[in-house]
């Protein structure tokens, strides 16, 4: 089985943002990148199926030259090969774009399985896998915990509401949005890492894609949380108070 795994390289979430010059994006000069979280446990999902059933599981990225250091981070844990699709302005582009170009270079390899994370840890939009898989033209399932294949093709586990969970199959190829937190990731051994090395990474860029780089939608300005602080007084008995905290903690901060 070939899968191709997702990733993005992104801010680490410690970092300390700023905005640029332009107002549109963060300064990049003087911050940390990572690997974007739920496109680990895309990756970590791929490997485990690997492990299992055999194949090759095949790392496409798409972003500037520095994403070659995730690239390689993804090699060392067990990827066979990756492909780069190089660009310096992957952040003038919408979800629509960058799936234009990740699809058109997933579907040269003709995988049985494409997965990627839910969302990314820096913009967000939840909506890049979804696309591809229409660009595709093959079935998805999001919010999804756990893979396992089956003799007709794939049972997967998807997270939902209020502590449900719904198990679904789906035949292959399909694509896939994994999410956070469904099992341990593992960490690059020693030997990963000088393998990574020799391991093939395909560079492509969007030319080469056929693919156009002008966005359905621009970003017209960015801007830092507004740091806000207020004090609301409860009113009514202790009982009464503990209650309707309990609702805004629920409801309102939803930290409970």
């Amino acid at each position: 089985m070939k899968i191709i795994v997702c990733i993005k390289q992104v801010p680490e979430r410690d970092a300390q943002v700023r905005i640029d010059g332009s107002g549109k994006w963060i300064e990049e000069a003087d911050i940390q990148f990572a690997m974007n979280e739920s496109d680990a446990y895309a990756l970590e999902e791929a490997l485990q199926l690997k492990e299992k059933h055999g194949g090759e599981v095949v790392v496409l990225s798409a972003g500037p030259e520095r994403a070659g250091t995730t690239i390689r981070e993804a090699l060392s844990k067990g990827a066979d090969r990756a492909i780069q699709v190089e660009s310096d302005s992957l952040n003038q582009l919408d979800a629509l774009g960058v799936a234009h170009l990740l699809a058109a270079a997933a579907k040269q390899e003709s995988p049985d399985l494409v997965l990627t994370g839910l969302q990314s840890d820096d913009l967000g939009y939840g909506q890049t896998g979804v696309i591809m898989a229409e660009l595709m033209g093959l079935p998805h399932a999001s919010l999804i915990l756990n893979v396992e294949k089956t003799d007709t093709g794939i049972s997967v586990k998807r997270e939902l509401e209020e502590g449900w969970f719904q198990n679904i199959e789906l035949p292959l190829p399909a694509v896939l949005m994994i999410q956070s937190g469904g099992t341990k990731l593992r960490y690059a051994t020693l030997m990963g890492i000088k393998k990574a090395k020799t391991r093939e990474l395909k560079k492509l860029n969007v030319a080469d894609l056929g693919q156009s780089s002008s966005p359905a939608a621009t970003l017209e300005k960015i801007a830092l949380p507004q740091k806000q602080k207020s004090t609301q007084i409860i009113p009514g008995s202790p009982k009464e108070a503990a209650a309707t905290l309990v609702e805004k903690l629920k409801f309102e901060v939803r930290v409970l």
